[in-house]
């Protein structure tokens, strides 16, 4: 007989995947259908996002976070997963776009947070189901003591993940089965095969978020646009991760911190130079030199370091004029 079997928050958990599909002997027949949350927390999304893709009778559902990559909402976990996924980034994420909000057979509902009681699926709203912010603001005001699920009294099965229910997976009536039980904290993978009712779980290897938080800090933060911060941004934003619990990311910042200092402190050296080269120069000579504006100002008397200052608000329009004036500034550290 072919079973549905349907999987709870994967989050990048590929090695848990592994097992559990091990676990409840996934014949190629049975149809494999994921709540969604495939990727972002874990340290292998794009193996799982492999799987599903290229294995026959497999249905992901669009869950929030494939939405935030699909919407360009980014946080942290999808800074990491952009990373970790690499060239097969863009591609993945046009995929993502494919995805259905919900799924239906014979034999269950699914979808990725909740669904309206009493409203078809394909009446529900986007937002309510992948469970986005608005989504779940939308339900906390139409339930404000109580939960979607303790409303629904439809006599065919629903199977949703995205809040985590704790290791073992909620279960009531027979109809209602929460099965996010939060792989990538380090509890619990489960499964619920289809039409037995039975549920399967794996525990996790280990609590992957906090690790992989850990291992992609000083990755993601090389990709942030250090080159483009204001001054006070790049102070702001070597203050806010200073403190970090990982050696190379403190000592890596305090390069970037030395690095803003020097280019800031070349700024007589810039003011100097630019007059130097006004003075030596004619008219036309300055109107066809890259740092021309400079140059006329430096002429006219109004370039000092406060009126540079203003005008090289950023690392690279520093770099740059110091680059159009011919001299040499240390680039941001590898």
């Amino acid at each position: 007989m072919r079973r549905t079997i349907v999987i709870g928050d994967i989050h990048g958990c590929f090695d848990e995947l592994v097992e559990l599909l091990d676990e409840v002997d996934l014949h190629p027949d049975d149809l494999l259908v994921s709540v969604g949350d495939l990727v972002d927390r874990g340290p292998a999304p794009g193996e799982v996002v492999r799987l599903f893709r290229e294995r026959p009778n497999s249905v992901v559902v669009m869950g929030n976070h494939e939405r935030k990559h699909v919407r360009g909402i980014f946080s942290y976990a999808q800074e990491i997963t952009r990373l970790q996924l690499g060239d097969r980034y863009a591609e993945t994420v046009e995929w993502m776009r494919t995805l259905p909000y919900y799924f239906e057979n014979e034999h269950v509902r699914v979808v990725h947070a909740a669904m309206l009681p009493g409203v078809p699926l394909a009446e529900q709203k986007e937002e309510i189901l992948c469970g986005s912010t608005s989504g779940e603001r939308e339900l906390a005001g139409m339930f404000p003591d109580s939960h979607w699920h303790d409303h629904y009294t439809d006599a065919k099965p629903v199977a949703f993940g995205h809040h985590v229910t704790g290791r073992e997976p909620m279960i009531r009536d027979g109809r209602i089965f929460g099965l996010d039980t939060g792989a990538c904290h380090g509890w619990n993978l489960t499964a619920l095969c289809l039409p037995g009712f039975t549920v399967h779980s794996v525990e996790a290897h280990a609590d992957h978020w906090s690790i992989v938080k850990r291992q992609w800090q000083l990755p993601v933060l090389k990709t942030k646009p250090w080159r483009d911060f204001t001054w006070s941004e790049l102070a702001e934003t070597i203050a806010r991760f200073s403190s970090s619990s990982d050696a190379s990311t403190r000592g890596w910042l305090e390069q970037v911190e030395a690095w803003g200092v020097e280019l800031q402190s070349a700024f007589p050296v810039l003011v100097a130079t630019a007059h130097r080269i006004a003075d030596e120069r004619t008219t036309d000579e300055l109107r066809r030199h890259p740092a021309a504006r400079f140059l006329f100002q430096a002429r006219d008397g109004r370039l000092d370091q406060a009126a540079l200052a203003r005008q090289c608000s950023t690392p690279r329009k520093t770099i740059d004029l110091a680059t159009a004036l011919g001299l040499d500034m240390r680039e941001l550290p590898d």
